[in-house]
């Protein structure tokens, strides 16, 4: 009886610890996104995280010269990150990001976070 209930309790340990790693802390799909910084900001009402918007133009129609724009949010984890990115805001960046499932409030408020920066001209 004892170890059917040890095995019990490992399993009641082992099982959400595995799905909490899971959804916070495993990336999901890493890449690149390149465009304007257009806003980037330390906000919250309880924790404070470094937030953004990085605008993405590409041009569509070459007879009209369509533009369309698509807007990335991301947050950062990093405090010298996020000071490169106060300097570089309104200029061309590629930003190199980790995506999670899920997101911890004390880490930011969306499911993307940047780990690398390169300035573009």
């Amino acid at each position: 009886m004892k170890k059917i209930l040890l095995l019990v309790g490992i399993i009641l340990l082992t099982v959400p610890t595995f799905l909490f790693y899971w959804n916070y802390y495993n990336t999901y799909s890493e890449g690149n996104r390149s465009g304007t910084l257009q806003k980037f900001s330390k906000k919250g009402n309880i924790f404070k995280t470094y937030e953004g918007e990085l605008v993405m133009s590409s041009i569509g129609n070459t007879n009209n010269a369509t533009i369309a724009s698509e807007k990335f949010y991301f947050s950062v984890k990093n405090d010298s990150i996020a000071k490169m990115l106060f300097d570089l805001e309104g200029k061309r960046v590629t930003l190199q990001y980790e995506q999670k499932r899920g997101h911890l409030p004390w880490h930011g408020e969306t499911n993307y976070f940047i780990v690398g920066i390169k300035a573009r001209e």
